[in-house]
């Protein structure tokens, strides 16, 4: 995920929107907005999306399709959403939408508090897990194909054989000894 990668906020209220931005601006992320599933899915797919904050019931394309269409693409199935509602508990929305693997499904009024904790710790880990799987593309990438990948030598299991010099803090104390 690029470095300016945001959250992106969806909902069809203009008021819900605004509460969402007011409650996360704190975090300090750059944060987009859109007010459809249609809209939403569009920046999705253009990238730089890190985290997805998606109000469930809206006109036309709801927050289940959005999520539903993330998950079958590569480049959008990881990215980390949370599902909004004002409607309460509904089981059966909740079974589907953990079915999706949505991160969570918060009910409106949300508490602040509550949700920068979750947005952080979202956005953070997501970050975190796209850095490493760019570390590991890089290492493959100084692997020469067709080449064994190098492994560190590992001290031999039979106590008997001598240690070499370097390893180990305790080396010139164990030379001592055998002496």
């Amino acid at each position: 995920m690029p470095s300016d990668a945001k959250i992106l906020i969806v909902d069809d209220h203009e008021d819900t929107l605004y509460a969402l931005e007011s409650a996360l601006s704190p975090l300090g992320y750059r944060l987009g907005r859109a007010t459809s599933g249609d809209e939403a899915l569009k920046q999705v797919l253009r990238g730089q999306v890190g985290l997805l904050l998606l109000d469930v019931r809206m006109p036309g394309v709801s927050g289940l399709d959005v999520v539903r269409y993330m998950r079958r693409l590569e480049q959008t199935q990881h990215i980390p959403v949370v599902l909004l509602t004002g409607f309460g508990p509904d089981h059966e929305l909740t079974s589907a939408a953990f079915g999706l693997g949505v991160a969570d499904l918060v009910m409106k009024p949300i508490d602040p508090w509550a949700l920068r904790t979750k947005v952080r710790y979202l956005f953070d880990a997501h970050r975190r897990h796209l850095a490493l799987e760019q570390e590991v593309r890089e290492l493959r990438a100084l692997v020469k194909p067709g080449e064994p990948a190098q492994r560190p030598a590992r001290p031999h299991p039979d106590a008997r054989v001598p240690v070499q010099r370097g390893q180990g803090a305790h080396t010139e104390e164990l030379e001592q000894d055998r002496t």
